[in-house]
């Protein structure tokens, strides 16, 4: 199992949960992906994206204007 860490600061709706998509496919399941990223909108996309996709959201923390989003992708 793999943790990896994707760096989408800077980025607005839709262009973070596209890349995180993208990068998902290329994992395996049962690997994490931590995502951070500054759309304060962020939170709430992802959540959509987990319901839509089953990749469990594992934690979502906010500091300072950047979300940290760690999700497990789904078997």
């Amino acid at each position: 199992m793999a943790t990896i860490e994707l760096d989408l600061r800077g980025l607005n709706c839709p262009i973070p949960v596209l890349r995180t998509n993208k990068k998902m496919k290329e994992l395996i399941a049962g690997d994490e992906l931590v995502v951070l990223v500054t759309d304060p909108a962020a939170p709430k996309d992802f959540a959509t994206y987990s319901e839509n996709t089953g990749h469990e959201i594992l934690s979502s923390e906010d500091s300072q204007g950047v979300f940290t989003i760690k999700l497990r992708k789904a078997g």
